[in-house]
């Protein structure tokens, strides 16, 4: 393996079906540990599911510490194929004009083998000031349920300074993303004949009440420079059986995308304190927004190490979507966060995914070079 590149790695990791669900992630995961393994890296595990294995890689320090660990992240699963044919085979990672194409090649193997290849390099460093650790998750397309999970064991998870997200960027520097706050407003009602409605109550009615407050629902906070404002989108509806009956159910999905300012949580008393004791809200999806201030030192450095290895100053932005940084920053000490990778993000879950080879090599000097100034 002395002459693995990051794009034969990536390969080699499109070629397991991590497809979540069922995920089966065990297989992907034992193969990267064998490579980190050999080059001294310590194994351990957290099995969160039958054959769903979270994998953490430390490669400890050999000096006294001057400084906590910089852990790389990224998850293993991917989404389903889709129901449109593909027109290059989804786990052999051809690559054809600049693109290697395959699920997952964006989200997120590509930016896993950039963790890899960074976590090879920085084990052939003869001194080490601080522990080299690399997490990767099942089960982050189904609502970051891996993380959560090993969240749950610290002693597994321990501390760091200094946290980079592996998530498709297009080698962008991102310094956090939204959190999502996903729910769904149960309406209930009493049924009767579609004949007679006065003798029953109507569900879908209290839905639509719903909807004309969510409508007008404000944060109340205002938007922030560099992440904007939140949203509210409601995104699907369930309600009745058949058309001769009062529906006595209905659901209203809710997605919300909340920032720096307000928590979850707050935006969760807000909305029930609208809606009333009629309205029960189911939770689905919560992830806390993820920032770090771009003044922060770590920060200032990464950003001076892209331009470094790119040639160009990047901007200051956030991801739209969220990532296991939502549980990793808060169960971790609250480290400096990075969300930077070598994917495509418009094409994330989508068929025919691909990924740009030419930024494979850029990305793993990216990662080397932050693990190299951290641990020296």
């Amino acid at each position: 393996m002395t002459d693995l590149t990051g794009l034969d790695l990536t390969r080699k990791l499109i070629a397991f079906n991590t497809i979540s669900p069922p995920g089966d992630e065990a297989e992907c995961a034992r193969f990267i540990a064998d490579l980190l393994e050999t080059a001294g890296f310590q194994i351990a595990w957290h099995d969160w599911q039958p054959n769903r294995p979270n994998l953490i890689a430390t490669l400890p320090a050999t000096e006294e510490m001057a400084r906590g660990a910089i852990v790389y992240s990224g998850h293993l699963d991917t989404v389903p194929l889709g129901q449109v044919d593909w027109s290059e085979d989804p786990f052999a990672g051809e690559i054809k004009d600049g693109r290697m194409y395959g699920r997952g090649t964006s989200d997120m193997k590509s930016g896993v083998a950039g963790c890899i290849m960074a976590g090879l390099a920085l084990a052939q460093e003869p001194v080490r000031r601080a522990e080299v650790k690399l997490i990767f998750s099942a089960g982050e397309e189904t609502g970051c349920e891996g993380v959560l999970a090993l969240a749950e064991h610290p002693d597994l998870l321990g501390t760091c300074d200094a946290l980079v997200v592996a998530e498709p960027t297009d080698n962008r520097p991102f310094i956090g993303h939204k959190g999502a706050l996903w729910m769904s407003l149960v309406h209930k009602g009493v049924t009767a004949h579609g004949s007679m409605p006065e003798k029953g109550k109507n569900a879908i009615f209290a839905a639509c009440a719903s909807i004309d407050v969510l409508r007008g629902f404000d944060f109340g906070v205002e938007a922030h420079p560099v992440m904007g404002g939140p949203s509210l989108n409601v995104g699907n509806m369930s309600a009745g059986l058949n058309i001769n009956s009062v529906p006595d159910l209905a659901r209203v999905g809710v997605d919300i995308r909340s920032t720096v300012g307000q928590s979850n949580a707050q935006i969760k008393a807000q909305l029930g304190a609208l809606l009333g004791d009629d309205v029960d809200i189911e939770p689905m999806t919560d992830m806390d927004h993820v920032y770090t201030d771009p003044d922060h030192p770590w920060m200032q450095q990464a950003f001076s190490v892209v331009e470094e290895v790119t040639g160009q100053r990047p901007e200051v932005g956030t991801a739209t979507y969220f990532t296991d940084a939502s549980v990793l920053k808060p169960a971790m000490g609250d480290p400096a966060t990075l969300i930077i990778g070598p994917g495509a993000m418009a094409m994330a879950h989508q068929t025919d995914e691909y990924f740009e080879t030419a930024l494979m090599d850029p990305c793993v000097e990216v990662f080397t070079r932050l693990g190299r100034l951290h641990i020296m």
